[in-house]
C-alpha cells in the first residue's frame, strides 16, 4: 500500500510514518511533501497511490479549495484531511470538497487508525465534532463508542437517520433526500456516512440490504 503524506511540519510527518505502519494490510511506502504543489506533483507521478493525507494550512494550500482541486485532478485517490483545524464550517467544507475523512491532529492514535482503515475500506469517516453539531452523537462520545452502543441497542437509529435510510431505499439521490428532509445536501451526506458506519457497510446497496436484513426499513421502520 502506498500513501501520500503532505504536511509542512517535519516532526508531524515523522510521527505519522509511525502511525501509518500500524494500518491494516501494511504500508509499502510513504511519499512525503512539505507543501501542496509538491503534493500534487507526487500524485501525478504516482497514480497508484492508495490514500492521500493532506493538511489544510500549509504553503501553497487554499484550504478546502485545494482539497477540491486535488479531488478533481485525482478522483481515484481517496483523501483524508489531517489538520489542526477544528472549525465545524471548515470540516464541512473539506468533506463537501471531496475529502473522505477529516481527522484532527490532536486525535488519539487508535482514532486516527480507525479513521484511515475505514476510508481505505471504502467508507467515509466523519469527525465526532461534526456529528455532534448535526445531532448525530451525544456530547463526548466518539463514533466508535456510539457505534458499539447502537449495536448493543439493536441498531437504534435517530429519527433523521431512519428517515434518510428510508429515502436511500427509495433510490433517491443526496440532493433529492435533502429536498425531502428540508436539509442541506452536506448535512444529508453526514447522515448517510453515519449510517454506513453504524451498519458497517461501504455503499448504498449494502446499506439498504443490511437495513432490510435488520428490519430497519419497510414495515418495521414504521412500527
Amino acid at each position: 500500500m502506498k500513501i501520500l503524506l503532505v504536511d509542512d511540519h517535519v516532526l508531524f510527518r515523522e510521527g505519522m510514518r509511525y502511525v501509518l505502519q500500524q494500518l491494516n494490510g501494511g504500508v509499502s511506502s510513504v511519499l512525503e511533501a512539505g507543501n501542496f504543489p509538491d503534493g500534487l506533483k507526487l500524485a501525478e507521478a504516482h497514480p497508484e497511490l492508495d490514500l492521500a493525507l493532506l493538511d489544510l494550512n500549509m504553503p501553497g494550500s487554499e484550504g478546502p479549495l485545494s482539497i477540491k482541486h486535488f479531488h478533481h485532478s485525482y478522483p481515484h485517490i481517496p483523501i483524508v484531511v489531517v489538520s489542526g483545524e477544528e472549525s465545524y464550517t471548515v470540516m464541512e467544507k473539506a468533506m463537501n470538497c471531496g475529502a473522505m475523512g477529516f481527522v484532527c491532529k490532536n486525535s488519539a492514535v487508535p482514532v486516527m487508525l480507525d479513521a484511515l482503515n475505514l476510508v481505505l475500506s471504502g467508507g467515509i469517516y466523519i469527525p465526532p465534532q461534526l456529528l455532534q453539531k448535526h445531532g448525530e452523537l451525544p456530547e463526548n462520545k466518539s463514533v466508535a463508542a456510539e457505534r458499539g452502543n447502537l449495536r448493543a441497542n439493536e441498531y437504534s437509529l435517530t429519527a433523521r437517520q431512519l428517515q434518510a435510510l428510508t429515502h436511500l431505499a427509495e433510490g433517491l439521490s443526496n440532493r433529492e433526500i435533502a429536498e425531502k428532509m428540508c436539509l442541506a445536501e452536506g448535512t444529508v451526506k453526514v447522515h448517510i456516512a453515519t449510517l454506513y458506519q453504524i451498519l458497517r457497510v461501504n455503499n448504498r446497496i449494502e446499506a439498504v440490504r443490511m437495513a432490510g436484513k435488520l428490519k430497519l426499513i419497510g414495515g418495521a421502520a414504521h412500527g
